[in-house]
């Protein structure tokens, strides 16, 4: 519990010049994304790709996060983070920049496509864990509560502008230079990176190579309870939240029979949920609640949206409970993010991150599954486009925290583990 409201601030992050560059940078390339997003769903279809190529888009931009994010975390505690994400952030403006380049020469078909999905989800798998490793360095301890809420304000923001503002673009200018808009976007990023000046991630114990960097991951995790608990509460959190996003439209399709504008629209509730949350209940209960109190005011949340998705039928109070759903993702989750980060150690930041990461991801993949399933139940015939749905919308959302883990119990735990 803490009175001081400057420190509660969801905003008390953006006082920092350094993370309010980065922030405004990052905030703008991710509507740039999702717009890219937009455009190459667009694509896909007019390119008069069948349901599967099109449900495969939303699979070959996520299989990089299972191939890559545990050398992508043993990277980022090797080299110097700022160094990385520079050149990680060069390799997704190339990237979207080819794809505009083989748009302009009519040389884009369905497998051109996806190849240029998989190098942007290949560089996002690396850029999820060094970007995660840096913000406890660009801010101060008492500023890292603002910026995990900054964090998911901003991915919400960007999901809720992002699709719309694509969609404007390519009706005026087309495919081609919404790409290309995404690359200059990425370049934004690295200038706003080219600012940290003492940017640094040397490691606190003695220099390892590659391979070594594994298994001392592994060890660490082995003989350290507060990452155990780290992992054992995301799982469990994961799990529970994931449902929600899965499980809700199939319940708007066929139980509300919502029309696809109001399907839009209850998505669009949960991330202005998420932006209520975040701009207004996190920083009243961070003034008057401990991280465990409102911890459990947010599981709170989350069993009550349980038990209206259950009951409400009506179309309009049903967004209602998706914005109750957002927050209650943002309240929990980003109390539990800080916590986890304050209990990883800054040589092993990159690799836990990518662990969880993964942890996150297979969680994502699973109540997809049961969310496809249900829905295949309903009408075998369209699960393809609904669950080609689903997931581009959980790519969004699905990364937004990926540590969670209670405050109290895991600085306890990793002080003992420090005396051991």
């Amino acid at each position: 519990m803490n009175d001081d409201p400057n420190k509660t601030s969801t905003f008390a992050a953006l006082r920092n010049p350094l993370y309010r560059k980065l922030w405004f940078a990052v905030l703008l390339s991710g509507t740039c994304v999702a717009a890219h997003d937009t455009a190459a769903t667009w694509t896909m279809n007019m390119l008069g790709s069948s349901t599967f190529l099109l449900s495969l888009m939303s699979t070959v931009a996520s299989l990089p996060f299972f191939l890559f994010t545990p050398p992508a975390g043993a990277l980022a505690d090797i080299v110097n983070r700022r160094k990385l994400l520079c050149f990680i952030n060069l390799w997704l403006a190339a990237a979207a920049g080819l794809l505009s380049i083989l748009g302009l020469f009519h040389l884009v078909n369905p497998y051109v496509l996806l190849f240029c999905v998989f190098l942007i989800g290949t560089g996002f798998a690396f850029h999820s864990s060094a970007w995660s490793a840096i913000v406890p360095d660009v801010v101060t301890d008492k500023e890292l509560p603002s910026a995990a809420t900054l964090g998911g304000l901003q991915l919400n923001v960007s999901g809720i502008i992002g699709p719309a503002l694509g969609g404007i673009l390519l009706y005026f200018f087309g495919a081609n230079w919404v790409f290309a808009l995404n690359a200059l976007c990425f370049v934004v990023v690295i200038f706003a990176l080219l600012q940290w000046k003492g940017a640094k991630a040397e490691s606190e114990i003695p220099s390892e190579n590659f391979i070594e960097s594994f298994a001392n991951a592994i060890r660490y995790v082995r003989y350290a309870p507060a990452i155990q608990v780290v992992l054992a509460r995301n799982i469990l959190f994961a799990f529970f939240i994931s449902v929600i996003p899965a499980l809700m439209p199939v319940v708007g399709l066929k139980e509300l029979h919502l029309q696809p504008c109001s399907l839009g629209l209850l998505f669009t509730s949960m991330g202005a949920g998420s932006v209520f949350g975040a701009v207004f209940v996190l920083p009243w209960t961070r003034q008057r609640l401990s991280s465990n109190a409102s911890t459990v005011l947010a599981n709170f949340f989350v069993a009550v949206v349980y038990l209206l998705m259950a009951f409400v039928r009506q179309p309009s109070i049903f967004m209602i409970v998706a914005a109750l759903a957002g927050i209650g993702w943002t309240l929990g989750a980003s109390e539990l993010w800080v916590a986890g980060q304050r209990a990883i150690p800054g040589w092993a930041r990159g690799r836990m991150s990518a662990i969880v990461i993964m942890v996150s991801q297979g969680i994502r993949g699973a109540t997809h599954g049961e969310g496809t399933c249900v829905e295949h139940a309903h009408n075998p015939a369209g699960s393809g486009t609904l669950s080609l749905y689903l997931t581009n919308r959980k790519t969004v959302i699905g990364l937004r925290y990926f540590a969670h883990v209670s405050s109290d119990a895991v600085e306890f735990e990793w002080k003992k583990s420090l005396e051991i």
